[in-house]
């Protein structure tokens, strides 16, 4: 069984390797570790080698297989979608202001949000997403803020029963966790309801973590202690899991998400 190299250095020239492979009609470099650009493009190969990092005895299978969805998105961004086809499929993300490292906040559909977070939307498909710009918009005639309510619409809607699992501490503290593992659990951050339906579980107030694109985790205000344990959870995550957002917890209120636990 071919393993992928550990060391980021020779995984990201193990990627270019492949790529040029698939790649003719481009120029495929790299411009710097888990960074490589196709025709001027770039692609962070951060997330890709923690994907594999978490399960690496199918590690090629995952680096052919995130290249053929990174295909598929190419072909399907160049053919875009109708409103009235895509408006149903609008999805949100909240990603770290760090995206804008490698991407032109200029043409990324995005508002800003907390935690030195955004808020961006793909259009969600079988097998993969596509980031939405802000051409796409000025061709559909919509305004972002119309975007994000189709997205919240969307996001509601997307799984009407999902499972809350709920976790005592011998301490007092309770944490509940929403675990789809569909692309979409900190995104449910967004959800208007969220207040209304986790307090009366965490008695009031509550704190949410989002390390990364697929973790969602409230928790009590209290104990101290209990909070603690969870926030090292939440770093260590953050550092291991691809997709990474934040360590920084958000605190929901009846009156809405403000961020950091100061706040």
């Amino acid at each position: 069984m071919t393993q992928m190299p550990r060391e980021p250095e020779a995984f990201s020239e193990y990627v270019l390797r492949v790529i040029r492979k698939r790649v003719t009609d481009r120029q495929v470099e790299l411009m710097g570790p888990m960074d490589l650009t196709i025709g001027g493009r770039h692609l962070d190969l951060g997330n890709l080698y923690r994907m594999v990092s978490c399960d690496r005895d199918n590690g090629v299978e995952i680096v052919e297989d995130f290249l053929d969805r990174l295909a598929e998105g190419d072909t399907i961004a160049k053919s875009p979608m109708p409103l009235s086809l895509a408006k149903t499929r609008i999805m949100p993300r909240i990603q770290p202001t760090s995206i804008f490292e490698h991407l032109d906040r200029e043409q990324v559909a995005h508002l800003p949000y907390v935690n030195d977070t955004v808020i961006v939307y793909v259009i969600d498909m079988p097998r993969m997403t596509v980031s939405i710009t802000v051409e796409q918009l000025m061709q559909w005639k919509i305004s972002v803020d119309d975007l994000d309510r189709y997205a919240r619409e969307n996001l509601l809607r997307y799984t009407p029963d999902l499972k809350i699992q709920l976790v005592d501490s011998e301490d007092g503290g309770r944490a509940a966790i929403f675990s789809a593992h569909d692309g979409y659990d900190a995104a449910r951050l967004l959800l208007e309801s969220l207040h209304t339906r986790l307090a009366p579980e965490l008695k009031g107030d509550f704190y949410v973590a989002a390390p990364a694109r697929d973790m969602f985790v409230a928790m009590s205000c209290n104990p101290e202690a209990f909070v603690d344990r969870l926030k090292k959870k939440v770093d260590r995550d953050y550092r291991r899991l691809p997709y990474p957002i934040t360590t920084d917890l958000f605190v929901v209120t009846r009156d809405g998400v403000a961020g950091t636990m100061a706040a």
